[in-house]
């Protein structure tokens, strides 16, 4: 399966592995409505297929995916608070196909995966990425709060205070840091991070594919109904902040290329 090279989600095989690629690299890969459509039907029809084995998601170019489109999301924050939250499900939807597929999922990540992007790498299985990229989630930086289950993510996968860190901050952590706290499997050299999990994506398929499975519902089994609890409270958070004040002057500072100001909160 190859899809034509204008479209927004490629889909590629590579022998037992289908490749999705985020195709929007002058953007770097930024993140909207259609993308998360386009992926979830490339991995519902690859789950029809037994010969797919394994997904590698990866972003074109230089760079895995940058998160949600600042632009776009300003026009959100004018829709009622209602349609902002069924937008965001069809995040939410994405990012519970993919943690939750039952054929393993390798995220390889090359430059730095930020915002939604980070939580769409850390919804895979395993994490192959480049030496010097980072992750950030600099949602404050916006008077935004974390979707896509990045609080989860970083809750789970975190000591408190580096998930803190993180999300509080918003900084770029390189991705040795995560490799130091056991988030990513492998570093590799740059511009080898699609390679490196091809190589990882034969390993597995030359395994036992139905033992495969059955391991990823095992693992995945005791924290769902607790990811997807905290999939609902980001929503509703995301909604509400995506139309308050600070928002509007981190989404406008964003555009004019300035620091923010952000007004002080209401008494």
């Amino acid at each position: 399966m190859t899809s034509p090279a204008n479209d927004i989600v490629l889909a590629e095989r590579h022998g037992p592995t289908l490749v999705l690629t985020l195709n929007r690299p002058d953007k770097r890969n930024a993140l909207e409505t259609a993308m998360y459509i386009e992926m979830e039907r490339c991995i519902d029809e690859a789950l029809s297929d037994p010969t797919v084995a394994n997904f590698v998601l990866r972003g074109a170019g230089d760079f895995f995916c940058s998160g949600g489109d600042l632009r776009s999301l300003e026009t959100r924050a004018a829709v009622p608070v209602e349609e902002r939250a069924a937008l965001i499900q069809r995040l939410h939807d994405l990012v519970l196909k993919l943690k939750y597929c039952p054929r393993p999922v390798i995220a390889a990540i090359e430059g730095g995966a930020a915002g939604a992007g980070a939580s769409l790498a850390f919804a895979a299985d395993l994490i192959v990425a480049a030496q010097g990229a980072y992750i950030s989630m600099a949602y404050t930086k916006a008077g935004l709060v974390p979707d896509g289950g990045g609080s989860a993510f970083l809750a789970q996968s975190l000591p408190h205070q580096l998930a803190a860190e993180i999300a509080l901050f918003g900084g770029r952590l390189p991705v040795e840091r995560f490799a130091e706290a056991g988030v990513i499997n492998r570093v590799v050299e740059p511009g080898s991070a699609l390679q490196a999990a091809l190589e990882l994506g034969q390993q597995l398929a030359e395994g036992a594919r139905e033992s495969q499975s059955a391991i990823l519902q095992l693992l995945d089994g005791p924290g769902r109904e607790a990811f997807e609890r905290q999939l609902d409270r980001e929503k509703q958070l995301m909604a509400i902040a995506l139309g308050g004040p600070e928002a509007a002057e981190g989404i406008a500072a964003f555009k004019e290329k300035r620091p923010p100001r952000f007004p002080e909160p209401q008494r």
